[in-house]
């Protein structure tokens, strides 16, 4: 067997376990820090995750300024009022603790706090030309996976469209993966971003940019994830179904990583920018429509076999894999009691054209196993509704 060429530079180091936030303190100190700025948000500190979160790194005898000022979808004017508070703190670490948005919050306040200029600056890759600070990222919901991604997905505030902003400077030095944090998530958020997560392990496996690294984080993922996401749901105290899709996020946004997204993803973009609809809620009723498009090339509809079998769905080899996996998909959705059609969504039809044209100019569906154009991705959103 011919293994294919890969370049994988892991950056993040992971501690995975009940109760290991209360590591913080150590781990800031062994990387240097002394004053720390902690990016969170205002339900993270009604939780009283936020609490801890500074007592654990005070008790270490570091200085704490807290930033929790963070809205859901950040877009550059929130990156912008993190950085001018942390300019007058003379920080010298960033925690970034709470979901996606705390999580690429404080990337791109260390971009702009380190490198200057403004968010748009760095939409590509690699525009950073100056060090960063050392960040630990802290997931408090089993989702983006933006612990394990140099990233920071941040909206346009005028268009809301997402912005992908990497660059490997801008990785987490550590991620702390903390199953008691995701106890708390209400079953609304449990859900999105669960199906989020599942998306990801599904969509990176077959990308035209996948490699032997990134499946073998998808595959896991999908592992964790498929087995845990309907029990976390019906049992949302029972920790070892909550580390399972803690970790299966993680290992998910891994493959992000070294594989990127597909079209799901490009057509998710301008629904929550136009529609203002929640992006888990969007992935969920667009992924079964993308598999069954993708599907419909040989070598994609082995991959999806493999997710298939894996789960005892059918055998790998069934050429009807793509459909039944996309059914489970769907099954998934609707136990977790999401929308499953657009039409449920209040999705406006008359902007399907107008979002079908900036979802063909999207990053994600660049890298999608089949071509997708403006053409095809209005035609996915029909079929969605």
């Amino acid at each position: 067997m011919q293994i294919p060429q890969f370049d994988f530079d892991p950056r993040t180091r992971v501690v995975f376990g009940q109760g290991t936030l209360a590591r913080i303190g150590d781990l800031v100190a062994e990387f240097g820090g002394s004053k720390v700025l902690l990016v969170s948000d205002q339900g993270l500190k009604d939780a009283g995750h936020e609490d801890r979160a500074k007592e654990y790194l005070a008790a270490a005898g570091l200085e704490v300024a807290v930033f929790d000022d963070v809205e859901p979808n950040p877009t550059s004017d929130d990156i912008e009022k993190g950085v001018a508070f942390a300019r007058n703190e003379q920080i010298d670490f960033i925690v970034g603790l709470g979901g996606g948005s705390s999580m690429d919050c404080a990337k791109g306040i260390n971009f702009l706090l380190t490198n200057g200029g403004k968010m748009s600056d760095y939409k590509g890759v690699g525009k950073a030309t100056k060090p960063m600070l050392p960040l630990i990222a802290i997931p408090t919901t089993s989702g983006t996976g933006s612990e394990a991604q140099s990233f920071a997905v941040v909206a346009d505030p005028k268009t809301h469209m997402k912005m992908a902003c990497g660059d490997k400077k801008a990785a987490a030095k550590v991620a702390i993966l903390d199953p008691d944090l995701t106890l708390t998530m209400p079953r609304s958020v449990r859900a999105a971003t669960g199906i989020d997560a599942i998306s990801h392990a599904v969509e990176s496996y077959v990308t035209l940019k996948r490699g032997p690294v990134s499946q073998l984080f998808s595959r896991q993922a999908w592992s964790l994830l498929s087995r845990s996401f309907l029990k976390s749901l019906q049992e949302p105290q029972n920790v070892d179904a909550n580390g399972a899709m803690l970790l299966g996020a993680h290992f998910a946004g891994a493959a992000i990583e070294n594989s990127m997204l597909g079209a799901t993803h490009a057509l998710a973009n301008p629904l929550s920018a136009h529609c203002n609809l929640t992006h888990g809620i969007a992935i969920g009723v667009l992924l079964p429509h993308v598999v069954r498009f993708n599907g419909a090339l040989p070598e994609i509809a082995n991959l999806y076999g493999h997710f298939a079998e894996d789960i005892g769905l059918c055998e790998n080899s069934d050429p009807e894999a793509p459909v039944i996996l996309a059914e489970y998909l769907t099954h998934l959705v609707q136990k977790s009691e999401q929308p499953g059609r657009l039409r449920e969504c209040n999705v406006d039809e008359s902007l399907f054209e107008k979002m079908a044209s900036e979802a063909s100019e999207q990053w994600t569906g660049q890298s999608n196993p089949r071509p997708v154009d403006a053409s095809s991705l209005l035609e996915l959103y029909k079929c969605a509704y």
